[in-house]
């Protein structure tokens, strides 16, 4: 144990870590499912309960994650077990998390990169046919070869280490993406009509306010924050002790949420402005919005259509790209952590491993199109509707994630008890959030987090709508 804390890798310093664990944060789901959701419960009054939600849920289970990695200096699996033995499932449930994530996200990543490639040698109109997002996936082999070149840039990024790759990327990406998004988000509001979009965003309808519009902001700020999958307890156990931990977690929750608060900036203005509603981009969720909707919206700029798409394009290659860096190395700290090889080995395996299952996802758009998990091993809508990147989505995001949330509120409320992390929190800053984080931590957010998981899963089967 003591060799290992001696040559464990560590962050440079406090912001290090808020602009990598912000990367983190700051991922596909801020950029494609924010807006969605903003725009489907009446812009406005979704913001409100999302942000009250991020300083209080939020706040307490990235607390609770981020301390404990440092505590333990162990990545989620042994971060548990350190406190015995029989909470190692803990750390393996958490851990298996970001391994069914990595791929499919990787195959996003590539899907990303080929329309950010496309805007600067194809026309503006050619991209925003219906039929050129599926000619993509579905007919040849080209997303094989882009989500390789994907996975080939996190791969060399983590390789290079935590402060030479990661560090050094985040330093660049963070203020890059987010000069990006205000930009697109000022141009996006020139355009006619984009201020009743910008109103319709901002301004709160009390009348939409209900039951799910709450469970929709709090999934939408449990998967935005990167708790429950083991990456905030990897990036905790890089932390220096000397560090504050309290306000780089206040720091994190800024960042992230500024960044969501700015996709629908970039999105709902413009999609009323060429649209001419604001429900309209509430039309669309996922890949459809990302890769059908908007490239449809960028044709309204005019002759700035192909530099705003691939602006845009870049901007969210930026967030997959520093999201799966932190996904990927979550996976290298688990191994490193298991088998004590080092750090060239558990990358070599995770990259073996990445890349098989991400073409297994690909083939689900191809070659294995008719083989639907959701609907065979659970019965969920109808047969051939879905593909096995949604089987992974549905699994990891609606069914695991909040059971490892549970899990960790139960263990640190109730086992451990909260003092644990309290005191090591308090080893390096006062911890002025103490109250909030004992009763969140062993009151409101285990209750939150089985109301997320069932409504989910009745969403998904269909039983109520979100």
């Amino acid at each position: 144990m003591a060799s290992e804390k001696i040559t464990r890798s560590a962050w440079s310093g406090k912001w290090a870590f808020i602009l990598a664990a912000a990367a983190s944060a700051v991922g596909l789901g801020n950029l494609w499912r924010f807006p969605y959701l903003a725009a489907k419960y009446g812009g406005g009054m979704f913001l409100i309960v999302y942000i009250i939600l991020v300083v209080t849920f939020g706040f307490a289970l990235m607390m609770a994650e981020t301390a404990l990695g440092r505590k333990t200096g162990q990545s989620a699996i042994g971060a548990f077990s350190a406190f015995g033995k029989k909470y190692m499932i803990i750390g393996i449930l958490a851990s298996a998390v970001p391994f069914i994530i990595t791929p499919y996200y990787a195959l996003i990543g590539g899907w990303v990169t080929k329309y950010m490639a496309a805007y600067l040698v194809q026309p503006a109109t050619e991209i925003a046919d219906g039929a050129f997002f599926g000619g993509f996936i579905l007919q040849n082999a080209e997303s094989y070869v882009w989500m390789l070149l994907f996975i080939a840039c996190v791969v060399l990024i983590v390789a290079l280490g935590v402060k030479n790759g990661i560090e050094r990327v985040n330093k660049v990406l963070m203020p890059a993406l987010i000069v990006m998004a205000i930009g697109i988000s000022i141009f996006a509001l020139t355009l006619p009509g984009a201020l009743d979009g910008l109103a319709y965003y901002l301004i709160p309808d009390v009348s939409k306010f209900s039951v799910e519009l709450v469970v929709a902001a709090m999934g939408q700020m449990f998967f935005s924050l990167s708790l429950a999958m083991g990456i905030m307890i990897t990036y905790g156990s890089y932390f220096s002790k000397k560090e504050d931990l309290e306000h780089s977690v206040r720091r994190i929750e800024l960042f992230d949420t500024g960044i969501a608060i700015l996709a629908g900036l970039m999105i709902i203005p413009a999609a009323v402005a060429v649209q001419g509603s604001g429900e309209a981009v509430a039309t669309t969720a996922g890949p459809g919005l990302m890769f059908g909707v908007l490239p449809q919206v960028f044709t309204g700029f005019g002759f700035a259509a192909n530099a705003v798409g691939f602006l845009f394009f870049a901007l969210v290659f930026f967030a997959a790209l520093t999201s799966c860096i932190s996904l990927f190395e979550t996976l290298v700290s688990i191994v490193d952590d298991a088998t004590h090889k080092g750090r060239k080995f558990s990358i070599t395996v995770c990259a073996v491993f990445v890349v098989i299952v991400g073409i297994i996802v690909n083939l689900g758009y191809n070659e294995l199109l008719s083989v639907d998990l959701m609907y065979s091993l659970f019965g969920i809508g109808e047969y051939q509707d879905s593909q096995i990147l949604d089987f992974f989505d549905f699994l990891s995001n609606t069914i695991m994630m909040p059971i490892v949330a549970l899990l960790t509120c139960i263990f640190i409320g109730w086992i451990v008890k909260p003092q644990t992390i309290i005191a090591e929190v308090k080893q390096s800053s006062k911890f002025s959030g103490e109250k909030l984080f004992v009763v969140m931590i062993k009151y409101i957010a285990p209750v939150l987090v089985v109301v997320i998981l069932v409504a989910y899963v009745m969403n998904t089967a269909h039983i109520i709508s979100l």
